[in-house]
């Protein structure tokens, strides 16, 4: 078994890291048994695929948080709001 303790790992950061994981395997099988690879032109003038649309959502989120919390601090609930409105807009119209 590998000593971990180096890290504070808690159920939040097992959380974060299980959704990442997660969610690039479900976009991966999706693209096996759905392909849908081809990309579409958005709002942003870009074209761009499913799996551009994930990355453009983990990035804008990862500011959002970062700049959630250099401006309000604390509680990220708010932020987590926010990231998920970002991440239903990219999904929908870019």
């Amino acid at each position: 078994m590998m000593d971990l303790s180096w890290m504070a790992w808690t159920w939040q950061t097992g959380a974060f890291f299980a959704v990442i994981f997660l969610s690039i395997a479900f976009m991966g099988v999706r693209e096996r048994f759905k392909p849908g690879g081809h990309p579409r032109r958005g709002v942003l003038g870009l074209d761009t695929t499913r799996g551009d649309r994930l990355f453009i959502t983990y990035l804008g989120s990862a500011f959002i948080v970062l700049g959630w919390l250099g401006i309000m601090g604390t509680p990220l609930w708010g932020a987590l709001i926010l990231a998920l409105l970002w991440g239903g807009f990219v999904f929908w119209k870019v």
